[in-house]
C-alpha cells in the first residue's frame, strides 16, 4: 500500500501537471483499465472537495480512473454522512490520505458571510443546513478588521473553513482519530486557486 507521503507527492506533481497543461498518458481512461477496477479499487487518496464545477479534483490532481475517492459537497463541510464517506474508504480500502480541498471564491463561503452580515435566515433550510456548518469558521473573522476588506475577508474565510472541515474530520470521528493517532491516516487541508489553478497544500495534520 502507497504510504500518505507518496500518495501526497502524486497529487502535488499531478497537479503540477495541470498547471502546465501537460495530461499523464497513463491518467487516460482505457477499456484495459476499466477492466482491471472491475474486480476492485486501490486509490490512493480520499478527496473531500466542493461541488463547484469548477474544481473536478481527478483533473485537478491529473489522475485516472480509480485514483481517487471523491466526495463532494457545496463549501466542502463535513456532516455525518461525508465523516461516514470518509471512515468507509479509510477503513475498507486502507486510503493512507484525505484532503480536505477548498477553492478560491467559494460560493457557499461568500453566502455564509453574506447572511452573517444580513443577518438573514429566510432561505432554504436545506441550504441553510450549510452555511451553518461554514458559520463557526467565519463568524470570529467577522468580529476583526477584516469585516471592512471584503476580498481579505474572504480570503480569511475560504482558509478558516477548510481547517475546519479537516479538524471536523480529524477530532470528529473516533475510528478516523484513531487511525490518525496511530499513523495510518493523514489528513491535509489544501485550496485550488480558480484563477492559476495550482493547489496549496497547509496545516497538513495540525
Amino acid at each position: 500500500m502507497i504510504s500518505a507521503e507518496e500518495a501526497l507527492q502524486r497529487l502535488v506533481t499531478g497537479n503540477q501537471r495541470f498547471v502546465e497543461n501537460v495530461r499523464d498518458v497513463d491518467a487516460m481512461a482505457s477499456q484495459s483499465r476499466r477492466d482491471e477496477l472491475v474486480a476492485g479499487q486501490e486509490p490512493i487518496a480520499i478527496i473531500l472537495g466542493c461541488s463547484d464545477s469548477r474544481v473536478p479534483a481527478e483533473m485537478v490532481f491529473d489522475q485516472g480512473f480509480g485514483d481517487l475517492f471523491v466526495i463532494r459537497v457545496a463549501g466542502n463541510v463535513v456532516a455525518p454522512s461525508q465523516i461516514g464517506s470518509v471512515e468507509f474508504a479509510a477503513q475498507r480500502f486502507g486510503i493512507p490520505l484525505v484532503v480536505v480541498l477548498g477553492h478560491t471564491q467559494c460560493g457557499a463561503v461568500v453566502a455564509t458571510i453574506d447572511e452573517l452580515e444580513k443577518h438573514d435566515e429566510s432561505g432554504s433550510p436545506n441550504i441553510n443546513s450549510i452555511v451553518e456548518r461554514i458559520k463557526p469558521a467565519v463568524a470570529t473573522l467577522m468580529e476583526t478588521s477584516l469585516k471592512d476588506d471584503k476580498e481579505a475577508l474572504l480570503k480569511h474565510a475560504i482558509r478558516a473553513n477548510i481547517r475546519l472541515s479537516a479538524d471536523h474530520l480529524r477530532h470528529g470521528s473516533r475510528l478516523l482519530e484513531q487511525l490518525v493517532q496511530s499513523n495510518k491516516l493523514k489528513v491535509v487541508s489544501a485550496e485550488y486557486s480558480l484563477e492559476t489553478g495550482a493547489v496549496e497544500f497547509f496545516d497538513n495534520d495540525s
